[in-house]
């Protein structure tokens, strides 16, 4: 038998090679297939990031997208909004896949309908939120850098308050949602305990970041620009109040000729006087300009509250002054405030007095000599405007004006930081928590020391056993009724631990004493005198640089003090007055905001 060979008929090319033992068919197939799979899941992936699907359910479309609607997160100046992914979703696809997978939680939410209704929303409304603030903490607040990032901030074209927060976040390891909760939706961290919070926000080590040269540069630069515009305005208002000065000569002069010519007749307006101070030749003295601001009822304690305050945690975990964040805004401060505003829910003025000035600008002038003090202080004044809570409109009809001039202790909580702040209490005379004269009377012994009928004056926490801050449990602020023992106070007052407090009245009268448990006149040598003249305010005031009495602080070369004035002005009375901020005084050092020249 004949046997013929044919050769196999070759395999498909897909199935003659192998890789990794498997035919080139197979992989080419698992490659398309992955590619498929992974195109899919990844659109399927990026639809879940889109606003459609994200409001899709109605508990997010009419809660929480309502509430994002019209903020500068959906529209603003440069048409770029952010959608919830943006803000909600990491970027980078590990941590996008763990969001993923733990807001896959929140269908749980869904199905069960925890979240179903506006009132059933807002019961969890906290807890949802914490879960966003604890994540984003986590993460350095990644989400908010994708779009915004401390290096790329330009403090030239920042408020004074910003660029100041932005530069100690940077420094001390802050992060976004540290301050900015509630930008895109309704703001729940006042419900949140401060126990909680504090954790929370406090600062990261980790989170530290080497502030850019280019925004110490742009720092420099705004301020150098500022500084200059403020040369420039002091200029301006030097020449006018040359000005008024030469119009005051020219009145003086008329007063003086009209006494004269008179038998007997009564001189309207007071010429500035010569008596205090006589020897100081205040041409010679610099003045320093002072932007008097109207405060409302924003206590001590209510500038130590996180929740009504958003400065609370520089000031009292960092350190900063109150002039570090509001010193160029004291205008707009004092306009919110006298109008009704001011605070985060319009707290700090419930009884608005129509007309009211939101500023004084004043100058105050200091010299001394071998053995005294020298303070001069001048403004215009002002149309009245009466107040609609009192009856005639003047709640002190004996005083148009009163001045006020504290010189910071030693030993007072923040002193140096907010100055005569640390005696402004949420329990004093007109305050939201001032007691009426019942709860006084009733307090017994306590009232009687505090010598106490109608009002609660100032006082300093150091005097108190215990001041409420927070008004946790709904407790009042303040702890007027807290008061320490006799012999701790006197204690205080020999350590120097008070404010020392001086006084001038519209009819050129004075009085020296201080604060410490309540307002208290020592009797310490004092001179002043008050005049008003051609429209505008003079008032004078002497004491001796070094004084034996109690409560009054002794001046001495070489040391810094923090001082605060206040103006009482159209017959104001009690927290209706005008104040400045955290002031240094020092004698013959040009570096202090009011340097005490030597005569």
């Amino acid at each position: 038998m004949t046997q013929t060979s044919e050769a196999e008929p070759k395999k498909p090319i897909w199935r003659r090679y192998f890789l990794w033992g498997m035919p080139l068919a197979g992989i080419t197939a698992a490659f398309i297939a992955g590619i498929v799979f992974w195109g899919g899941f990844n659109t399927a992936m990026e639809a879940t990031n889109t606003m459609p699907f994200c409001i899709s359910c109605h508990e997010m479309k009419d809660n929480v997208y309502a509430e994002y609607q019209g903020t500068v997160h959906d529209v603003n100046r440069s048409g770029v909004g952010a959608v919830c992914s943006d803000c909600h979703v990491p970027k980078d696809w590990t941590h996008k896949m763990i969001r993923k997978i733990k807001a896959s939680k929140e269908l749980w939410g869904k199905l069960t309908g925890s979240i179903s209704t506006p009132e059933k929303f807002e019961t969890h409304r906290l807890s949802l939120a914490m879960n966003e603030w604890e994540r984003m903490k986590a993460t350095d607040s990644i989400e908010c850098r994708n779009c915004h990032d401390f290096e790329s901030m330009m403090p030239e074209f920042q408020k004074p308050r910003a660029r100041q927060q932005h530069l100690n976040a940077m420094e001390v390891g802050q992060t976004c949602i540290d301050c900015h909760k509630g930008i895109a939706h309704k703001n729940v961290r006042d419900r949140a305990t401060d126990e909680y919070l504090e954790a929370l926000e406090a600062p990261n080590p980790a989170f530290i970041r080497e502030v850019p040269q280019i925004y110490l540069d742009s720092l420099a630069y705004i301020e150098a620009v500022e500084a200059e515009e403020a040369a420039a305005a002091r200029a301006a208002e030097t020449a006018n109040r040359e000005a008024v000065q030469a119009q005051i000569a020219s009145a003086v002069d008329a007063a003086i000729a009209e006494e004269r010519a008179a038998v007997a007749g009564e001189v309207t307006e007071a010429a500035a006087g010569d008596t205090v101070g006589a020897d100081v030749d205040w041409t010679t003295v610099a003045s320093t300009d002072l932007t008097m601001f109207y405060p409302g009822q924003a206590s001590f304690e209510w500038v130590q509250n996180g929740k009504q305050h958003g400065g609370a945690r520089p000031l009292t975990k960092g350190g900063d002054q109150c002039t570090t964040c509001h010193a160029a805004e004291l205008e707009a401060i004092g306009t919110k405030i006298v109008t009704g505003s001011g605070g985060k829910n319009d707290e700090l003025e419930p009884t608005p007095i129509p007309g009211k000035r939101s500023i004084i600008n004043a100058t105050v002038q200091a010299a001394h000599d071998a053995d005294n003090l020298y303070v001069r202080m001048q403004w215009p004044d002002a149309p009245h405007a009466p107040a609609p809570f009192v009856e005639g409109g003047k709640m002190d009809p004996e005083n148009q004006i009163k001045v006020a001039m504290m010189i910071s202790g030693t030993g007072i909580e923040m002193g140096d930081q907010v100055g005569c702040w640390s005696s402004c209490h949420a329990d004093n005379a007109y305050m939201p928590f001032a007691p009426d004269a019942d709860g006084i009377a009733a307090s017994g012994e306590v009232a009687s020391r505090l010598e106490a009928t109608g009002m609660i004056t100032k006082y300093l926490t150091e005097s108190r056993t215990k001041v409420e801050v927070k008004g946790r449990r709904g407790k009042p602020q303040g702890g007027w009724d807290q008061l320490k023992s006799a012999e701790e106070i006197e204690q205080y007052l020999a350590d120097g631990t008070f404010l020392d407090l001086m006084r001038v009245y519209a009819d050129g009268s004075g009085s020296n004493g201080y604060l410490l448990d309540r307002r208290v006149e020592n009797g310490g040598e004092f001179a002043s005198q008050a005049t008003l003249s051609a429209g505008m305010w003079t008032v004078v005031f002497s004491r001796p640089l070094n004084s034996d009495t109690p409560g009054d602080v002794p001046l001495e070369p070489g040391k810094s003090y923090t001082v605060g004035f206040a103006i009482h002005d159209d017959y104001a009375d009690a927290r209706f007055h005008h104040v400045t901020l955290d002031t240094s005084l020092a004698l013959d050092d040009p570096d202090a905001t009011v340097n005490v020249v030597g005569q």
